[in-house]
């Protein structure tokens, strides 16, 4: 078995504008999914990006 080795991630922090009615069901999505707001918006946007149609 592989030894654990705790790494860093790069992460930048970032600001965005949004309706705050999407942010409110971020929020109750992100609560319901027991996950932070950040890391319910990073999913949503890497299962976008993932399932984009290429033109």
């Amino acid at each position: 078995m592989e030894k654990f080795k705790p790494k860093k991630s790069e992460k930048e922090v970032i600001s965005i504008r949004m309706d705050k009615e999407l942010l409110n069901k971020i929020d109750n999505l992100s609560y319901e999914s027991d996950i932070s707001r950040n890391e319910f918006i990073t999913q949503a946007i890497q299962y976008a990006i993932l399932h984009l149609e290429e033109k």
